[in-house]
């Protein structure tokens, strides 16, 4: 067994590191437990009211041998188009228990833990972030066959965004439509871009750790990770603070997803330029996307993601392919458990839209947000004076009630 005791020594150890480490039970130096994250998962599905089914996906040799990806599935029943998400970076399927239920009222959905990530094995990926997207992509496509989907809508969250944009690129014949959930890797570098101050301290604080890999720091420090990620993500614990009476269980959930053998992560850190920009961009592939896809971005707010590639999409197909664009008030980068119901209603009617076959360019409308909430912020240069931004409560609880296939697509991001 492996000692993942420091960053120094975790550079020449991955190449060495027999994938064995990813079954192992316990680490003597972090207090990572495959059995107990097992267990927190139960405790976080616990709130999802939906009978679902959770199995190892097997893949083959897709990167390591024996390659299994772990997945969900709600409401398998249904004709309806199925809806596959992917996670974003160091997360997991628990992520998505405020969503779950609501969404699969009417369709079939599956989550996926990604390969590298959450309860999937952990293989080692290339160490080139061209060849390790391929990888992921190439997983996803065989996770695809074994589940015996031929057809179905995409939504990705973060860097699963960027995943499922390559994906869509390559397998435009299976990807219905494309959600992009406050998609990461999008957007360009800007050349004389300075992080936030606190981001700046905190990169020289834990570089020493994170040289090498993102979250190196949880496991560096042993039996204090836990500790570390309370203090340090408990804005996430926050968000779920109405499904538990104690959080500790989410901030227990991300440790051991990520105190274990750093597989999807050493990946990711490869794709990562400066303060959490991409080497390869998708702004400069989205002429690799099909012109029949149809796209539905999805931000928050507040996000520290920048949403201007999200615009020169939108702007690059309209005159060829439907390009939609809400902005969720209120909502952070984890726009799906910061405002769950109006997240949920969104992928709900992009769904409905997408199985309808109104997902065509002459059904796209302007951004949709609240002019007066935006107008003095960074969407002040994207709202288009001509619309109408603002609707009632009431008008948004009536979103996706209509039987009337035709209905017009309507503003569903205010509250």
């Amino acid at each position: 067994m492996f000692n993942i005791f420091s960053s120094i020594s975790e550079k020449s150890t991955l190449e060495k590191m027999s994938e064995i480490e990813n079954h192992h039970k316990r680490s003597w130096w972090t207090k990572h437990s495959e059995n107990r994250l097992a267990e927190l998962e139960i405790t976080i599905l616990s709130v999802v009211k939906s009978k679902f089914k959770t199995w190892f996906v097997p893949i083959g040799s897709s990167v390591g041998q024996d390659d299994k990806i772990w997945t969900i599935t709600l409401n398998e029943e249904s004709k309806n188009t199925p809806l596959v998400m992917l996670h974003g970076f160091a997360a997991a399927i628990g992520f998505w228990c405020k969503n779950f239920d609501e969404i699969a009222k009417d369709r079939p959905v599956y989550a996926i833990d990604l390969l590298g990530f959450g309860r999937s094995s952990r293989p080692t990926f290339a160490k080139d972030c061209e060849s390790a997207e391929q990888q992921w992509v190439d997983a996803l496509e065989e996770w695809r066959k074994q589940v015996k989907l031929e057809k179905f809508i995409l939504l990705g969250h973060s860097f699963g965004g960027y995943l499922a944009t390559s994906y869509t690129m390559q397998h435009p014949d299976r990807v219905k439509h494309l959600i992009l959930a406050d998609p990461w890797g999008f957007a360009e570098k800007p050349p004389n871009y300075k992080p936030p101050t606190f981001f700046r301290i905190m990169g020289v604080i834990l570089f020493p750790f994170t040289y090498f890999n993102p979250l190196a720091a949880i496991r560096a420090v042993g039996p204090l990770g836990p500790a570390l990620v309370r203090k340090m993500r408990g804005d996430i614990a926050r968000r779920y603070s109405d499904s538990f009476e104690n959080t500790d269980v989410i901030t227990e959930y991300i440790y051991q997803c990520n105190s274990q053998y750093p597989s999807g992560e050493t990946a990711f850190h490869s794709f990562v330029k400066g303060f959490g920009w991409s080497k390869n961009p998708m702004v400069h592939r989205f002429d690799m996307i099909h012109e029949s896809t149809p796209i539905t971005l999805l931000y928050g707010e507040h996000s520290w993601i920048d949403p201007s590639s999200g615009f020169i999409l939108r702007e690059q197909r309209e005159d060829f392919s439907y390009v939609n664009i809400d902005v969720i008030q209120d909502a952070g980068h984890h726009l799906y458990s910061d405002q769950p119901e109006i997240f949920n209603k969104c992928v709900k009617e992009t769904c409905r839209i997408a199985d309808n076959n109104e997902d065509t360019k002459e059904k796209v409308r302007p951004v949709n947000f609240l002019k007066e909430q935006f107008n003095e912020s960074r969407w002040k240069d994207f709202i288009d004076p001509s619309y109408p931004q603002k609707i009632t409560k009431e008008e948004i609880d009536d979103i996706g009630e209509s039987e009337n296939d035709g209905e017009e697509r309507r503003d569903i991001t205010a509250h």
